[in-house]
């Protein structure tokens, strides 16, 4: 039943953004995290112009609960902003520098003006961006 206070449980993994000639489509596993770990996905790509590699290594933060001001974050967060979250009242628990809790995702952006594909890999799971050798099917 939807009331004040409360959070959407979302399981539905795939995502896609696109701008122009860029495609991108993503998608980070982790449950009641997926939220946000796609908000601060897409705010790496959009709002600080990482590439899809980057976006998916930077450290991330999550919030299990409605209530309270805990926070789960990794490690690797810069002491200042950690700093600024708790002078702000938050009560930060701090992860490994990667870890699970936040997630796992993959990603590939089309450049359809340029015929690219980029790809990236979370590095809190196993999984690759491998890069395999271009195929002319058409002289077959």
């Amino acid at each position: 039943m939807l009331a004040g206070g409360k959070r959407p449980f979302h399981t539905i993994i795939p995502a896609f953004m696109e701008k122009g000639d860029q495609h991108i489509t993503f998608g980070i596993m982790g449950g009641p995290n997926q939220p946000l770990a796609h908000a601060q996905f897409v705010s790496d790509v959009v709002d600080y112009g990482m590439n899809v590699q980057e976006a998916l290594e930077t450290a991330r933060w999550t919030k299990r609960s409605a209530q309270g001001c805990d926070i789960s974050i990794e490690s690797r967060v810069p002491i200042g902003s950690l700093q600024r979250l708790s002078e702000w009242g938050h009560e930060l628990r701090l992860r490994r520098g990667f870890t699970l809790e936040m997630g796992r995702g993959q990603a590939i952006l089309r450049d359809s003006k340029t015929n690219t594909n980029y790809a990236g890999s979370d590095p809190r799971t196993d999984g690759a961006a491998i890069p395999e050798p271009l195929v002319n099917y058409s002289r077959h």
